[in-house]
């Protein structure tokens, strides 16, 4: 493992009771992972937590403590708390024996666990020599730990100066896009190694806001780049070359764009999916969707929409980044013509609508000022070790505002979240809820809404107001989030696609008004009020906002799709 930092090998750190068990453990640790990682094996909590301490002490990585379920409660948690607070990044798991399943009280110690926060998920004990699910289990959360390591070189690093919002807009258009990146702020030790490096190719930094580097890729350098710049130097394609013709475009690269574009390409639909920003829309900000079907210890959204871009690649879908459909126009012949900026004209014989929703602005004039230095929206993974040690403040009462503030609480040294209604229950999942209530470091203001804020250059500041009382409170504030729920952006379409009074589109059942629905047959279930073009996702009048129904439309939608080409209706 290539790393950039200190010499310190990872810790691989494992307690357990039974010395014969332990040693089993240690054993095929160090089968799998003894040449790069350090492996170290305790059977008592307070031998675990001193050696935690000793590599806080030493600045010394941990990536995975593995805690015995035998041990008593109290004990565990002391390991998990110590791990937590000293070791943020890294992975913790509990360690149960083979058959546990059948016990409803370990289950229930497991779920807790997770639900506070203490770990990610279980990890079954080594029975027999070269256990490869042990193996397994255990890289995968090794894999997970690396990707989030400071000090391991990245295939991308972005250098610049902490307040710079350039910056900031950079990082969160490559973690949304699930390039791998690691970001070091000018003048410390980790961002001198890598100028020196980009120097000694030649090129000079004088006046350079924001340097990205990629090692991995013919250690090409940036220097102020855009995000065009930077994703075709990684390979992503921002261009259309040959035919133009396609039998469905997509628009949005979402969990419901995606997912219409893998199972479009894989039934032999020439697709091609045309993406503004990145793909995963406002699922790819989310920090950790744990409760999707499949991933039972969770996944990001941007590794869910990462794997899903893949997907549909590999089924030959054309994908159109960092370009924007601009209009939507029905030729007379049949099919669409469909106006992509920068790009040109291409044809459809329907077209899936899938651009989701944005986050919505807090406006308030104040923090807008403060946009990209100290105030974000939906960016919380991205910035999050920029918040090492340091507060935050997160707006918005769903299920993102709850994952980011648990997400920021691994490393701020406290965090506020501020919801509008009157309690936290009101918007938010029961297993958000109740980690939340178990983190020391966070705070829930509800029934408050954020009125202003301040600083030199960079957020220092929140001004809070009591809806009820309606007095004002100052806090000290170094980043603000802000999810507040969305709003789609429609505007583009033409008046043939009927929209609801928020904006979004009307399709199915709804679409079928009298005087603008055209046809005699009803609209199938996903299909706007212009025949042959389908709304799904967020996008959506009506939609649940989950990630799984996106994925469940954008995959049902396809049989529609087919049923129109093969009318030829559209």
């Amino acid at each position: 493992m290539a790393r950039d930092g200190g010499d310190a090998r990872p810790l691989l750190l494992a307690v357990d009771r039974d010395p014969a068990v332990l040693e089993r453990i240690e054993r095929e640790l160090f089968r799998a992972f003894g040449s790069d990682y350090r492996v170290r094996g305790e059977l008592t909590s307070a031998d675990a937590v001193r050696v935690l301490e000793q590599s806080h002490d030493h600045a010394a990585p941990v990536a995975v403590v593995l805690v015995d379920h035998g041990l008593a409660p109290e004990d565990r948690v002391d390991v998990f708390a110590t791990a937590r607070t000293l070791h943020p990044d890294a992975r913790r798991a509990m360690l149960v024996e083979w058959g546990s399943w059948a016990s409803r009280d370990v289950a229930q110690s497991i779920l807790g666990a997770v639900a506070v926060g203490d770990v990610s998920y279980y990890v079954l004990k080594p029975w027999t020599s070269r256990d490869e699910l042990f193996h397994r289990t255990v890289a995968e959360f090794v894999q997970e730990w690396s990707r989030g390591d400071v000090s391991t070189m990245r295939e991308v690093v972005v250098v610049a100066g902490r307040s710079s919002a350039r910056a900031a807009e950079v990082r969160s258009m490559l973690l949304r896009n699930g390039l791998p990146h690691a970001f070091r702020e000018r003048g410390t030790p980790l961002a001198d190694r890598v100028e020196r490096a980009v120097r000694g190719q030649g090129h000079d930094l004088d006046g350079v806001d924001v340097l990205v580097w990629m090692p991995a890729i013919d250690r090409r350098v940036l220097l102020d780049p855009t995000d065009v710049e930077i994703a075709e130097a990684w390979g992503v394609t921002t261009t259309l070359e040959g035919d133009r013709a396609f039998d469905v475009v997509v628009v949005g690269a979402g969990p419901a764009g995606l997912a219409a574009a893998v199972y479009g390409s894989s039934e032999g639909l020439r697709t091609l999916v045309v993406e503004r920003e990145a793909i995963g829309g406002q699922a790819g900000s989310s920090s950790l969707i744990r409760n999707y079907l499949g991933f039972s210890r969770g996944i990001s959204g941007a590794e869910l929409a990462q794997r899903a871009y893949q997907q549909a690649w590999v089924f030959g879908a054309h994908v159109l980044f960092m370009r924007e459909v601009v209009s939507l126009r029905h030729q007379e012949s049949g099919g669409f013509a469909v106006e992509i900026g920068d790009v040109g004209t291409v044809t459809a014989r329907a077209v899936v609508l899938a651009s989701g929703v944005s986050y919505r602005r807090l406006g308030v004039p104040a923090l807008e000022a403060f946009s990209g230095s100290g105030v974000f929206y939906g960016a919380s993974v991205s910035e999050a070790h920029a918040m090492t040690g340091r507060r935050a403040v997160v707006v918005g009462g769903g299920n993102s505002a709850g994952q980011a503030v648990l997400h920021l609480a691994r490393y701020c040294a406290h965090v506020t979240l501020a919801i509008r209604a009157d309690t936290i229950e009101a918007g938010m999942s029961q297993y958000l809820v109740d980690a939340i209530a178990a983190a020391d470091n966070i705070t829930v203001r509800t029934g408050t809404e954020v009125i202003g804020g301040g600083g030199e250059g960079w957020l220092e500041s929140v001004v809070f107001r009591d809806r009820a009382a309606g007095f004002d409170e100052v806090e000290q504030a170094d980043g603000l989030f802000a999810m507040i729920g969305a709003q789609p952006r429609t505007d583009w379409l033409p008046e043939s696609v009927v929209r609801d009074p928020r904006g979004f589109v009307v399709a199915g059942a709804d679409a079928a008004i009298d005087g603008v629905w055209p046809r005699t047959r009803a609209p199938r279930p996903y299909e706007t009020t212009l025949p042959g073009v389908f709304a799904v996702g967020d996008l959506r009048a009506g939609s649940v906002k989950r990630v799984a129904s996106a994925v469940g439309e954008g995959s049902v939608v396809v049989s529609q799709v087919h049923e129109c080409l093969a009318e030829g209706d559209a």
